[in-house]
């Protein structure tokens, strides 16, 4: 590597924790205005508030913000040197384009790794501790939180034969008001429990059945027992009966894989959440070394209207890809577009977008 190529990476890396941190400490104000009273409320101190909210809200705003404020980095430190005539001082001295481009791109793939390792481990362990004190202090009332009320019907596929429905199953109590299994072999069912009541018991590790009613099927023969009590063992435990929105954001990727595999088998539909935010973990480092480069072809020329101009169109452009981002994760969610196409549709698009910018960059 050259003089200019440490000068290059240099600039782009000092800009880059710059204006992270700038629109990191403005997020973290702007969010305190908002919480003051619900912290309050919480009867926590200060410090508490800030080792068990603000040390996983943090990380929380810089995944979200990480791939733009690359792409605004880049416009910025750039046009300024255009702005000083250096790009042209570096053309002129015999350096092609794609030579001048390689520190952009050594940087933005570093970059990259780094919030690829952040998106597999570090972030869901910020989002687990945003995510705790959300339900706790602010989301009490939400549908999701631990100590409220009942959750819907779950259908389960315990295994490769039986199926299970729990109906008003209370997270507090660990008990459910209607139970019903049965097990499936071919397309014949040869078994079925129906319980009023269930218990997960803790020390056993098992579910308590009372009152239910066995039916054991053999061609047209049929045997009905009563159970007064029975103890369960299903693969199901109740923390896969516990809705929580924070849930896909606080599993680590490897974690996130299984849980969607397993969901999978158990039958469970509406994975398309999880499935969207497993393959933009991996996309999103992408858009990274996409938009450094997009940014460094955008900004290399010299205007009139200077860096303002740039930063107009970075402005502009990472507005785009936001609105990009979302409508086609909700295109996903609630309707029929494959999650991984989701994910890395933006990817898709602003990439052609930078190869057109690159092709009409100055040479």
């Amino acid at each position: 590597m050259k003089i200019i190529d440490w000068y290059i990476i240099k600039k782009f890396l000092v800009t880059f924790v710059f204006t992270i941190l700038a629109l990191t400490v403005i997020a973290v104000v702007i969010d305190t205005s908002e919480k003051t009273d619900d912290f309050v409320k919480s009867g926590l101190s200060s410090w508490e508030i800030i080792t068990k909210y603000y040390t996983g809200f943090v990380p929380f705003i810089i995944s979200m913000i990480f791939p733009l404020m690359v792409f605004i980095a880049v416009i910025y430190f750039t046009s300024k040197m255009a702005g000083k005539t250096e790009v042209v001082a570096i053309l002129a001295n015999g350096i092609n384009f794609n030579r001048f481009l390689r520190p952009y791109l050594i940087g933005g793939i570093l970059l990259g790794l780094l919030l690829w390792y952040c998106n597999m481990f570090v972030f869901p362990k910020g989002n687990s501790i945003r995510g705790d004190f959300q339900v706790n202090y602010i989301d009490r009332n939400s549908s999701y939180y631990a100590g409220m009320g009942s959750n819907n019907t779950f259908y389960l596929k315990s295994d490769s034969q039986t199926y299970v429905a729990i109906r008003y199953y209370d997270t507090a109590t660990r008990i459910s008001s209607g139970f019903f299994l049965q097990k499936i072999k071919g397309n014949k069912v040869y078994y079925n429990l129906r319980s009023d009541y269930i218990k997960w018991d803790t020390a056993k590790r098992t579910w308590k059945v009372e009152n239910g009613i066995e039916r054991k099927i053999d061609g047209i023969n049929e045997t009905i027992r009563i159970i007064p009590s029975m103890n369960l063992r299903l693969n199901v435990t109740p923390k896969d009966l516990r809705r929580d929105e924070y849930l896909k954001d606080k599993l680590s990727s490897p974690e996130l894989k299984n849980f969607i595999k397993l969901e999978e088998l158990r039958g469970v539909e509406g994975l398309n959440t999880f499935k969207v935010e497993y393959y933009r973990r991996i996309a999103t480092p992408f858009s990274v070394v996409i938009l450094t480069i997009l940014g460094a072809c955008v900004s290399a020329r010299k205007t009139r209207g200077g860096s303002g101009l740039h930063l107009a169109f970075g402005l502009v452009s990472a507005a785009v890809f936001v609105v990009m981002d979302k409508f086609s994760i909700v295109f996903s969610t609630k309707g029929n577009l494959h999650p991984l196409i989701a994910a890395w549709l933006p990817n898709l698009l602003f990439s052609g977008l930078t190869f057109w910018v690159y092709r009409k960059a100055p040479k």
